[in-house]
């Protein structure tokens, strides 16, 4: 199971401390190779066109995965290089094709080693994949941009990432043997449930060759200045913050003097060169993170401060078009997006016209979000395919 690192870690054992630290081995073996380098002229073409492909190992249930490398649109509009991976079923497709789960995964860092797509339990972290793939579907996972591909990556900027998670739907549908259609839904955890709101809300203007079917999000991030002054406080409070301000300080040039203390500017750019894949991660996060806990900012509240304020404000989801169907799961104990937050966005989908379905997870947390509502998400995009109509708590 994969951890956001965003979530403080439970005590541990001898041996399963022993067994973390032969994990942290493979885990820091992880290396970018040849592929995700590439001139910037390749980036020249459609936003979704292919640049190339590789065949990985490990795919469940006999399906074919490929690390692929594809354009998209940058923040400034100009065409930039981003990679993923593509799980393609195994055996013919159907008439028609195969329906697209675009899969937009938590935070994994901010800096190009992070990619998800170099993780070694990829697969693993990858929520529902087994029943998708065995439903027929072809499952498309960004890394976002910036992640494998040359950074900084824009880490909570929604716009960017809801960009790379449609335009490697549009890989998906056009890869070669893979019998893909244009009707896709989308998928996300917390970082990727933002990723996917955004997505939703730019699909009709920038992918009109898609049909998207309906919008899945676990425990989204929605609400950014709430986030960001709720949690300020605690470890994984700090973990987002100092991510988002070193992110935001080479994406947006937003200073930070004047906000950050000056003492913590090692710490945060240590933080920014750590990985989140496994719970040692977040182990060592936790170490590394410690100094934060007396000094960090130097402003009571970064989120009153121009241009963090504004910046905020953008990168928080808005609605979706009138009549997207969409499903949001939360946990009841989750102490980094709370409930009430994403309660409050549900009240917002529901005034906008979406029929919402709202699955609460008792005594569940973050970190377990996504697992834990897994089997209904897949089920209500099943439902998205198969064209029932969808379910709508907005009365209840």
């Amino acid at each position: 199971m994969r951890r956001t690192g965003l979530q403080m870690l439970g005590p541990f054992g001898g041996a399963a401390m022993a067994a973390l630290v032969m994990f942290a081995g493979l885990v820091a073996a992880r290396a970018q190779s040849p592929f995700y380098d590439a001139p910037a002229s390749l980036a020249d073409g459609p936003p979704g066109s292919l640049v190339r492909q590789e065949p990985m190992d490990g795919a469940p249930l006999g399906a074919s995965a490929f690390r692929v490398l594809y354009r998209s649109t940058g923040l400034k509009g100009e065409s930039i290089l981003v990679s993923g991976v593509v799980i393609v079923p195994q055996g013919p497709p159907p008439p028609g094709g195969r329906p697209i789960v675009a899969w937009a995964h938590p935070t994994s860092g901010v800096v190009p080693r992070c990619a998800p797509s170099l993780a070694i339990f990829l697969f693993q972290q990858i929520q529902g994949l087994r029943s998708m793939v065995a439903r027929g579907y072809i499952v498309a996972a960004t890394d976002y941009p910036g992640l494998g591909t040359p950074g900084p990556h824009p880490y909570l900027v929604g716009e960017s990432e809801g960009r790379a998670v449609l335009d490697i739907v549009r890989v998906a549908r056009d890869l070669p043997g893979a019998g893909g259609a244009k009707d896709f839904t989308l998928w996300g955890h917390s970082q990727g449930g933002q990723a996917v709101l955004f997505a939703g809300q730019l699909a009709p203007t920038y992918a009109p060759d898609l049909q998207l079917r309906g919008v899945a999000a676990a425990a989204p991030a929605t609400d950014l200045a709430t986030l960001m002054s709720d949690d300020i406080n605690s470890i994984g409070g700090k973990n987002i913050t100092a991510m988002t301000l070193w992110s935001w300080h080479r994406v947006y040039d937003a200073a930070l003097d004047g906000v950050v203390d000056p003492r913590a500017l090692p710490v945060i750019d240590r933080l920014a060169r750590e990985c989140i894949e496994g719970p040692f991660d977040i182990f060592i996060r936790q170490r590394t993170e410690r100094p934060l806990q007396q000094y960090f900012l130097a402003v009571p509240d970064p989120t009153k401060r121009e241009p963090w304020r504004s910046l905020l404000e953008k990168n928080s989801a808005g609605t979706l078009p009138a009549g997207m169907p969409v499903f949001l799961a939360q946990g009841t104990v989750d102490q980094i997006i709370r409930p009430t937050v994403t309660r409050a966005y549900m009240g917002r989908l529901c005034k906008a016209g979406n029929p919402v379905k709202m699955v609460t997870l008792p005594n569940v947390g973050h970190d377990r979000a996504a697992q834990a509502s897994t089997m209904a998400a897949v089920n209500w995009m099943t439902d998205r395919f198969t064209g029932k109509a969808p379910p709508n708590d907005c009365g209840g």
